[in-house]
């Protein structure tokens, strides 16, 4: 029994909270390298993930999802901080820094894929059973990350990837909206849905997204 638990643990949670932790770090040493230091200064460029742990976002909503059963899982950690303002080019170093955690997460799902090429080679049929199970769920969690992230709502890094670059006043406004851009998306992942259901109508946008585009990327993998 406590075997089992602990092998579900690994092959279904690990790997998604490696996923989370991966994507924050990548944004972190993305802008150190484009000269803002305030993640390694705040000890955020750890490997520890209780560093980067966020109670819900991290770990609620994942077993939420996950024992729902709604077709995809995916979470969030605490945002690695960054100062903006200390980018040596900031309108393309914005650019670099919020695609980090996506290009990150898309790169680890190829070589998830990459590994699950070499795991038939392995003699022992129950460690084989258990790496394909997990690589196999780290490289969909790390996909369903990086669409998840592609939405341009903010604070999801898609809103700066697609809208940093403006100096529109309306839209840096937008960009700074997360905390209304974090309601709306429980509201449209979420609430609707569910109120939807219950009047008898079946409509989810934000769940077709999810499942659809994180589908065709992992077909592309595995």
């Amino acid at each position: 029994m406590i075997i089992n638990l602990t092998l579900s643990i690994f092959v279904n949670f690990v790997p998604i909270i490696l996923a989370i932790v991966l994507h924050e770090i990548a944004h972190g040493y993305a802008a150190y390298y484009c000269g803002d230091n305030t993640a390694q200064k705040q000890g955020r460029l750890s490997f520890n993930p209780l560093r980067h742990a966020d109670f819900f976002g991290s770990l609620i909503l994942p077993l939420i999802l996950l024992l729902s059963k709604t077709g995809f899982v995916f979470g969030w950690a605490k945002p690695v901080p960054i100062n903006f303002d200390n980018l040596r080019h900031p309108k393309r170093d914005l650019f670099i820094v919020a695609s980090a955690g996506i290009i990150t997460n898309m790169l680890l799902a190829l070589l998830s894929s990459l590994i699950l090429l070499a795991v038939s080679y392995i003699p022992h049929q129950l460690t084989q059973s258990i790496i394909t199970l997990f690589f196999t769920n780290f490289a969909i969690f790390n996909v369903v990350l990086a669409v998840f992230n592609a939405l341009p709502i903010p604070p999801l890094d898609g809103s700066k990837i697609f809208l940093g670059w403006s100096d529109n006043q309306h839209i840096q406004k937008f960009l700074h909206s997360e905390r209304q851009g974090t309601l709306f998306i429980i509201l449209i992942a979420f609430i609707l849905p569910m109120l939807l259901r219950h009047i008898g109508y079946d409509f989810n946008p934000f769940g077709m997204y999810m499942i659809k585009v994180s589908k065709f990327f992992i077909s592309l993998f595995l």
